[in-house]
């Protein structure tokens, strides 16, 4: 047996045994590649004699020419058992039952948060945030709360341990202290919207150990009550979608602002529905007012140069009114039925050009 058979031989045995595509074509550069055994081969023909290059010539050219078919049609095999392998391992039994795909739901307070921050942004107003965990200035005292207040007591406020020097932290109360925040590290005019959780000691129907607000805040030179009062009216009309809506002010009191006041909305109840804009008794949705003087200084601003109004709503208890919802706890009891009822579908993007609900 002459060494071209020879070698024909070995290497056919080894595109025999190649059984994945890599090892395949680890014969192919090992027998054809730039420095392949035949390739090398080839090489020699330039330095031979006529007589022996007539004869060496056909007999490489034709090896290389059966190697390369013979790794071809391996390739071929090699690729349809892969097919074959992966037709049997991915096939699907059209005989079994179709499973539904989930199908997740927008909550109502996602919702109703991003209605209320659709409509004060087209209002010009900027959201801002701040942390849950807050402390006794920025919860408490910036905003003007005497230091015997009982929101300061146990039975409102859920306190954190003392630190080494006495201060205890606290779950936020209020979206307020981001208030504190934005006057103390910005210039007015300011304008933003706070929504945000915050967390009280109490439970029952309407209230929850946590719970979410939407506050607002407008700091300049000009801003006085008659803004505020429109601002309110114009949200809440947009808010329940209605066209006329009637509203009132009452006196109030609260630390931070000065005057201050409710604002009711009137309604009737017919069975367990709230109709708004009709009927003849009111329901307070939210607290509002001039801010306090004393805020003003606390932040460090000049009461007699700036001057503003603030806002502070339920976003949950706004939820419950619009969309007739009868129990707070359920918002966050995790019941998949219940976001299935009053859930909302991810495209239902509140916007005022398309309508804030579905």
């Amino acid at each position: 047996m002459s060494d071209i058979e020879q070698l024909e031989k070995d290497l056919l045995a080894k595109i025999g045994a190649a059984d994945t595509g890599a090892a395949l074509e680890e014969v192919r550069v090992a027998a054809l590649g730039k420095k392949g055994v035949v390739s090398e081969r080839m090489k020699t023909l330039g330095k031979m004699s006529p007589e022996e290059r007539k004869e060496m010539g056909p007999a490489l050219n034709g090896l290389k020419t059966r190697i390369a078919d013979a790794i071809e049609t391996k390739k071929t095999e090699l690729e349809a058992a892969a097919l074959d392998a992966r037709l049997a391992s991915e096939k699907v039994d059209v005989t079994l039952p179709v499973r539904p795909e989930p199908k997740g739901k927008i909550h109502p307070v996602s919702q109703v948060t991003e209605e209320i921050i659709a409509i004060f942004s087209a209002m010009g107003f900027d959201v801002a945030e701040g942390p849950d965990i807050e402390d006794d200035f920025h919860n408490f005292t910036a905003l003007n709360f005497p230091p015997d207040h009982p929101a300061r007591e146990m039975h409102d406020t859920f306190f954190f341990e003392p630190k080494e020097d006495g201060e205890r932290m606290v779950l936020r109360t209020h979206t307020s202290p981001v208030q504190i925040r934005t006057m103390m590290n910005e210039k007015p005019p300011i304008r933003i919207i706070i929504p945000g959780r915050t967390f009280r000691c109490d439970s029952d129907q309407t209230h929850t150990p946590m719970f979410h607000q939407v506050e607002g805040l407008v700091i300049d030179k000009e801003t006085h009550m008659g803004h505020l009062k429109g601002t309110l009216q114009a949200f809440v009309k947009t808010f329940f979608e209605l066209d006329d809506v009637k509203t009132r002010f009452r006196p109030h009191f609260f630390p931070f602002t000065e005057p201050s006041a409710e604002m009711d909305v009137q309604y009737e109840r017919v069975g367990n529905e709230v109709r708004f804009g009709q009927g003849d008794k009111w329901m307070e949705i939210l607290g509002c007012g001039m801010v306090h003087p004393n805020v003003l200084r606390n932040c460090g601003l000049d009461p007699d140069e700036y001057q503003g109004f603030a806002f502070g709503m339920g976003v949950d208890r706004l939820a419950m009114l619009k969309y007739g919802i009868p129990d707070l706890r359920d918002f966050f009891a995790a019941d998949a039925r219940w976001l299935e009822h009053y859930g909302f579908d991810a495209a239902d993007q509140p916007s005022l050009w398309a309508g804030l609900s579905k």
